[in-house]
């Protein structure tokens, strides 16, 4: 039997299972609109509509939590399994599963800054692809006739380097792009000038890309990836300066050089014409002595050759031409004696060799050569012919033409 409830008619209120989730959903967001929570990241997922979902835990208990696509945009660094946080988030649920989850609204490390995370992040993944390798890199024209800049059209640093390199080398053509170098849109900008140079300026010589110096926050948009991938992209030279020499940005890594600061950019770019000229004109001082030694050795040369006794008196050269010219025919036909006795005497040794296999040694010990007419085959069994066959016998002198009347088989 199954057991009736029994149900007072002025009892408590019965709930659906739906109304109770509302319920607690509404409860919880009541209760908790704002709160922070430190934990551990695990089970990070992010899904292609940009929601990021995750857990976050300590030692004793574990929570759900989700970041929404618009708050992630805030975010410097990449929420990562293993990362300890600190979150701001309100206490919800999802009503349909009545699952309790914290719907987080912002998110700081809490062992690192969010940018030097972000930054050494960003670092590694690059830095995986290959875009710091220095085969990647390209080598500076070392006469640049045309160099852009791409920093702040109100800085210091832009008239530190145009300063610099007027003077060092009054020949270059600078061309200045100005972009913001700070704050919201400077990635944008910056990147669009660098590929703006490579589309339509490709005759530049070489890019100095940077500003001055500044707070980490103030230097970032040379740590944010779409500038980092411009640089890389970029087919003309990039020199990165980004504020002082203690500053390091990811700007650096994935440039062809990097410069400590603005000015030494510029004296990177462009030589330094006294210094140049000094090496002409240093060059053209070596060659002007090289060649008055080698005058000199040519001149001392001459010298003695004017005094030689030859040229002092030509006719002895020539005497001395016929005396040797003379001596030599005179030894000639001695020459060609010994020579031709020598011949002579290998000849006669390959005669006797010759001669002893000769076959009219044979014939003159008293054998014949016996051939079958008309093919002239040498015979040696008497079974190759037959009666009326003609054969042609030759002997140590002469050849004897025979039929053949009765052939007479040797037996074995």
């Amino acid at each position: 039997m199954t057991e009736q409830l029994d149900l007072p008619k002025t009892g408590p209120r019965i709930y659906s299972v739906t109304e109770l989730n509302e319920q607690v959903h509404e409860l919880l967001e009541v209760s908790f609109p704002t709160l922070w929570v430190e934990g551990e990241l695990s089970n990070v997922r992010l899904y292609p509509s940009g929601h990021t979902y995750m857990t976050l835990k300590d030692e004793g208990a574990q929570i759900q939590a989700v970041l929404f696509k618009g708050d992630a945009f805030g975010l410097r660094f990449k929420p990562q399994d293993g990362l300890k946080v600190l979150v701001r988030a309100r206490l919800s649920s999802y009503v349909k599963r009545g699952d309790v989850q914290l719907i987080i609204s912002a998110m700081e490390p809490r062992e690192k800054g969010a940018l030097q995370l972000a930054f050494e992040q960003l670092k590694a993944k690059l830095a995986a692809e290959g875009l710091f390798d220095e085969a990647r890199k390209k080598p500076l024209p070392a006469f640049p006739r045309q160099v852009g800049i791409v920093t702040s059209g109100q800085g210091a640093a832009l008239h530190d380097m145009v300063t610099v390199m007027t003077r060092r080398w009054p020949e270059v053509d600078i061309l200045v792009y100005p972009v913001k170098v700070q704050g919201e849109g400077a990635k944008e900008e910056i990147s669009a000038a660098i590929a703006d140079f490579n589309r339509s300026l490709p005759e530049t010589d070489v890019l100095l890309v940077g500003r001055g110096g500044g707070s980490l926050e103030d230097l970032w948009a040379f740590n944010e990836e779409l500038v980092v991938r411009a640089i890389a992209a970029s087919r003309i030279p990039v020199i990165s300066c980004v504020g002082h020499e203690t500053d390091v940005t990811i700007a650096d890594f994935v440039a062809d050089v990097r410069a400590p600061t603005p000015s030494a950019a510029a004296e990177l770019a462009v030589p330094e014409r006294r210094e140049i000229l000094a090496r002409v004109a240093d060059g053209r001082r070596r060659l002007e002595t090289s060649v008055r030694e080698r005058l000199r050795g040519l001149e001392t040369r001459l010298d003695q050759a004017r005094h030689h006794p030859f040229l002092q008196s030509p006719r002895r050269m020539y005497e001395e031409r016929i005396k040797r010219v003379d001596e030599l025919f005179g030894r000639l036909p001695e020459c060609l004696r010994r020579r031709l006795a020598h011949a002579e005497k290998d000849l006669r040794l390959q005669l006797e060799k010759f001669d002893a296999f000769s076959p009219l040694r044979v014939l003159g010990r008293g054998y014949a050569i016996a051939e079958k007419l008309p093919e002239r085959s040498i015979l040696r069994n008497a079974a190759d012919v037959s009666p009326g066959d003609r054969i042609e016998i030759r002997l140590l002198r002469g050849k004897l033409e025979c039929e053949v009347k009765e052939v007479e088989h040797e037996e074995r």
